[in-house]
């Protein structure tokens, strides 16, 4: 029990130290089950089996890593891998990775990609690889919007670092005379008995390479869409995108009624 007034002041240390101990020991039961309280409170949809102290001490700090946002804690020492929701369900882990990634975008030069598509068609930038299942069945998907009339503009960086033949498949569809021609034969699984091989696409492959490390690309396919970073292949959102710039219907017109 803490000691007060006169009887703390004639307490030998050795009890003052222990009654120190044991009002901190209380103070951080007493903020742990505050703590236990305010979680369920907040994330009332959830049911936790177990509530314990974290390792992690101090204020925890936010940085970016490879594109990727981790946090820090100083005081413990400790580095974390996390994905922080509020209370209503929204990532705040990835609305700062996209705002970050909205500032890293202005090292993209869309002249130096790889164009695929109609001129006057939506523009898309598209990180890429050959090896990659689902860029293919993005590939699939773009051809089949296409030819419902809702064809894109795809600039196109290439990703090598993720499969072990992405860079040489990459370098092959570069060196092509028919570089659009080789890159619809690379993403339906055709693969050359021979790949081409040529410095401009060496150069383009390995420039393809510090773009994507600078950007913060970490997988295939992530596309830019009106401004917006899209990871993986989201239908939804690439449906969104061609209803927003669809070319609307040409009015059939009605001859005037003569009298």
């Amino acid at each position: 029990m803490p000691l007060h007034g006169a009887a703390a002041q004639g307490a030998p240390p050795q009890e003052l130290e222990l009654a120190s101990r044991m009002q901190a020991a209380a103070s951080l039961r007493d903020a742990a089950a505050e703590a236990q309280v305010k979680l369920q409170q907040t994330f009332t949809n959830l049911h936790f089996e177990d509530f314990a102290a974290a390792p992690v001490e101090g204020p925890i700090y936010q940085a970016i890593a490879g594109g990727k946002i981790i946090y820090f804690a100083p005081r413990s020492e400790h580095l974390l891998f996390a994905t922080v929701y509020d209370r209503n369900g929204v990532n705040l882990t990835a609305l700062a990775q996209e705002q970050g990634a909205a500032q890293r975008l202005k090292a993209i030069d869309p002249a130096k990609a790889l164009a695929i598509g109609p001129a006057d068609a939506p523009t898309v930038i598209e990180f890429t690889d050959p090896d990659c299942p689902y860029c293919q069945a993005l590939d699939r998907f773009w051809k089949a919007k296409a030819a419902e009339g809702k064809p894109v503009r795809r600039l196109i960086f290439f990703v090598s670092g993720i499969h072990p033949t992405a860079a040489a498949k990459a370098e092959h569809i570069l060196c092509s005379p028919d570089r659009e021609a080789a890159f619809q034969a690379a993403y339906s699984g055709q693969t050359p008995p021979l790949l081409r091989q040529c410095a401009a696409g060496h150069d383009k492959v390995a420039e393809d390479a510090e773009l994507v490390a600078k950007v913060g690309v970490s997988g295939t396919p992530t596309l830019i869409a009106d401004g917006k970073l899209i990871s993986g292949f989201q239908q939804a959102e690439l449906e969104a995108f061609l209803d927003r710039h669809a070319k609307p219907a040409l009015a059939k017109t009605v001859p005037a009624a003569r009298h």
